[in-house]
């Protein structure tokens, strides 16, 4: 039987995507990192990722973002990201989240005009420097995990689309991402159902035909997500 939880969370969102960022109760999650610690909680407690994002307390566009202890004596914080289909290793509007509720509740203190702070997330240490102004956060930068490629225009076969050609790229996640002009889909609002049952079947494609796994993580694999980009 699962004790009962009693989180404090709050709402927050970078530009409008909402990232919920819980910053007492949760449990103590084992590990000797930050990734550690995700994986013990996607394996043991995402009962609470459930019962953030799903009904009746969350929705479909909402991610949740848990503080823990840093493991790393560099970082002045820690934190798990929780998405609806998977544990984001790093996530920049998530980040922004975070760092303005570390900030704004006095968790860490907030220095005007710039706070400068380390983070560790599950794919490791990035560096923020926050804009505050009169006890807000107004602007946050960060310097994100180093990204890369490991595919570029390979071949891919996608039931229904034929052969795709896409690249696959780190960047915190493992992305898929492939030219929608060159599918002739329109990536505009009300073509959201086309393009969400494109990218899919993108995404089951690479992930059976091109798996791939971080060269210094290998815990970290993917793809996970696509993304689908076009002419302006």
């Amino acid at each position: 039987m699962q004790h009962p939880l009693k989180l404090t969370a709050v709402e927050v969102h970078a530009e409008g995507e909402p990232g919920r960022v819980i910053t007492h109760g949760m449990p103590d999650l084992p590990g000797s990192s930050v990734f550690e610690k995700m994986q013990w909680m996607r394996a043991n407690a995402d009962h609470i990722r459930h019962l953030m994002l799903r009904e009746p307390r969350g929705y479909p566009a909402l991610c949740c973002n848990a503080l823990v202890p840093p493991c790393d004596p560099r970082a002045d914080a820690g934190f798990i990201i929780m998405e609806q289909s998977e544990y984001a290793p790093m996530s920049g509007s998530n980040t922004i989240c975070v760092v303005t509720v570390l900030l704004e509740t006095g968790l860490l203190p907030m220095v005007e005009p710039v706070t400068r702070l380390t983070l560790e997330t599950p794919a490791g240490l990035i560096t923020v420097e926050a804009t505050c102004t009169n006890g807000k956060v107004t602007r946050v930068k960060f310097m994100n995990v180093p990204a890369f490629a490991l595919h570029l225009d390979a071949p891919l076969e996608v039931p229904g689309l034929g052969r795709v050609p896409v690249d696959i790229a780190w960047g915190g996640m493992f992305y898929v991402l492939a030219d929608a002009d060159r599918l002739g889909v329109d990536l505009a609002p009300d073509n959201g159902a086309e393009v969400t049952r494109v990218s899919e079947a993108i995404r089951a494609a690479a992930l059976a035909q091109l798996p791939v796994v971080h060269p210094e993580n290998p815990g970290l694999t993917g793809p996970t997500i696509t993304n689908l980009y076009g002419a302006p």
